[in-house]
């Protein structure tokens, strides 16, 4: 009994000796540390020592040009990027804030459309965001001229342009990370705390200030962040509304002029900027704790019951609904319009399928597709095989070096585009053992590693979360059962994390193919993206065919939210 006891449990104990071996560990994150240091540390690295090092010695004077008193060009490009960046997070918190506890906290006629119809700008990509509003209200645009026309007037009542039409078309397109993470949070506010409260005698505002913001705290700071890292990051629109002066045009200026050693100057500090950022959020939020400790149920929707109140929601649903839809209904319009013809009227004049036909027949107007599904599809295998990792490494092993490697994962989220593709500029402009000796600037592979870089916390956080939730205990039940680490990963660890991984796969391989602003900065004549192609089609007047582009990267990315959604259902975007 004993001799067979021992031929049971050897092969068990032979397993798992090589998984519970200290060294085990360090084999499989040992991989993620070179690609962290190769394609993140490294190239942070270099643009600090290109803006530091001059003839080999080290040198400030890039920096104190930056900020000399003589030159100004860069100090007010830098405060345009920062006060641009803090008014797009609270209007972007306004805006989201109020939607989610509009549609989250009332029932009233119209908020079903309007919950579905809030996400619309999701599908709009930066660039394509950004045309839309130019093509809508710009001092040319489509309602201005018709209301010009329609009361007679010598010039048009109104225009976007500068400041105003900068903050509201970020707005527009990055409210949808307040509102996401809101709704979020107020679905499990627990009314028991304002019952109280009010009980107290508390008035409504005391309540808000003192009770629901701060259990928004969190939220508030995750959606913060986002867009004031996205906002850092605009290129185009500042460019198209005559805002002369941000560190993204800078830096692009500088690139462009053969000034590298400034362009890594200015990415340095944008990068720092961005990462104090970061630092002041996460501290604002340690300041308190905001777990709810309460034992009650979650908010139910108060339904409206005033007869002016139903028709003011009525209202505010319909005008909501025409305000999220246009953009897009003008996008597919403008797609079917003849290019060159459409200048002073206020609708495209003549009307062609000869766009659409084009992309999926010419084939100089089908590379730029071929090339971003190539070079997204590469980045997103890469953002799987590592990513993946990352997440079973943070939340299922222990190591040293462990919070080490979580900030090197999530740094490029807090870095602008235009700096990772600087960043990757100065790092593999010349051979290095990272590129295998090779020069990657000017060739294909430079933009997939922009890709990767980018968008790898976007699988990171998917999986983790996923992780996180799932018992580690079915897969010490496998291993128990004799399963080797691998098989237990394949069989067990992956299948139930699969939600999570095709979550973040898909976001990232979408954001990959609608990146614009590291694209700009690295790309050549044969990889051109679609992005970049749609932003050279509109600066050549052609419109309809900028726009055809444009409707594609909307269907695309519809199809990969509804499929993210389906597989994950209202966890998407939870990592977030």
């Amino acid at each position: 009994m004993k001799s067979e006891m021992q031929s049971y449990t050897q092969p068990v104990t032979r397993k798992r000796s090589i998984v519970h071996s200290p060294n085990f560990v360090y084999v499989l994150v040992a991989p993620l540390f070179l690609v962290l240091l190769a394609y993140v540390l490294f190239p942070l690295c270099q643009t600090f020592l290109q803006s530091a090092v001059v003839d080999g010695q080290f040198s400030m004077k890039s920096y104190a040009k930056f900020f000399s008193l003589e030159h100004t060009a860069n100090l007010e490009a830098l405060w345009t990027s920062i006060y641009l960046s803090v008014l797009s997070v609270i209007t972007c918190a306004l805006v989201g804030i109020t939607m989610a506890f509009l549609l989250e906290r009332y029932e009233f006629p119209g908020r079903k459309i309007l919950a579905v119809l809030v996400m619309v700008p999701m599908a709009l990509p930066p660039l394509i965001g950004v045309l839309s509003f130019t093509f809508l209200y710009s001092e040319s645009g489509i309602i201005p001229r018709a209301l010009k026309l329609l009361l007679h007037l010598d010039h048009v009542p109104f225009s976007l342009k500068g400041v105003w039409g900068v903050l509201v078309v970020h707005t527009f397109t990055m409210y949808t990370y307040f509102y996401m993470t809101a709704s979020s949070a107020i679905r499990g506010l627990d009314p028991s705390l304002e019952e109280a409260a009010s009980s107290l005698g508390a008035g409504r505002l005391y309540i808000w200030r003192r009770v629901i913001i701060p259990m928004l705290t969190p939220a508030i700071i995750a959606s913060s962040l986002l867009v004031f890292m996205v906002s850092m990051a605009s290129y185009t629109a500042p460019l198209i509304f005559g805002i002369e002066r941000t560190m993204t045009m800078q830096i692009y200026l500088s690139r462009t002029n053969g000034n590298l050693d400034m362009a890594a100057t200015q990415s340095t500090i944008l990068s720092f900027v961005s990462i104090l950022f970061l630092i002041l959020m996460r501290w604002y939020q340690s300041l308190r704790n905001y777990q709810n400790m309460s034992k009650g149920v979650s908010v139910h929707r108060t339904e409206v019951k005033t007869v002016w109140g139903r028709y003011l929601a009525m209202l505010l649903s319909f005008l909501g609904v025409i305000v999220l839809l246009l953009p897009i209904f003008v996008i597919i319009l403008i797609s079917f319009s003849a290019d060159g013809k459409w200048t002073t009227q206020i609708l495209p004049p003549e009307y062609t399928f000869k766009h659409y036909v084009e992309l999926f027949t010419d084939s100089k107007t089908w590379r730029p597709v071929v090339n971003s599904f190539k070079m997204s599809s590469i980045a997103t295998l890469g953002n799987v095989i590592f990513g993946v990792a990352a997440a079973y490494a943070m939340v299922r092993l222990k190591f040293k070096g462990k919070s080490l490697m979580d900030i090197f994962i999530m740094l490029p989220w807090a870095l602008p585009g235009t700096v990772v593709g600087i960043n990757l500029i100065a790092a593999f402009s010349t051979p290095s053992i990272f590129s295998f000796n090779q020069v990657l600037v000017g060739t294909f592979w430079i933009l997939p590693i922009a890709y990767f870089v980018r968008h790898l916390p976007l699988v990171f956080r998917s999986t983790s979360a996923t992780l996180i939730q799932m018992d580690a205990s079915t897969e010490e039940a496998a291993r128990n059962l004799g399963a080797t680490w691998w098989y237990s990963f394949r069989r067990v660890v992956f299948p139930m994390a699969l939600s999570g991984i095709l979550a973040g796969t898909l976001l990232a391989f979408v954001d990959g193919i609608g990146e614009f602003v590291a694209s700009i900065l690295l790309f050549k004549t044969s990889t051109v993206p679609i992005s970049v192609e749609i932003f050279q089609r509109m600066y050549s007047f052609e419109f309809g065919t900028a726009c055809a582009y444009g409707v594609l990267q909307i269907v695309l990315i519809i199809i990969v939210l509804f499929i993210s959604r389906k597989i994950t259902g209202d966890k998407a975007g939870s990592a977030f």
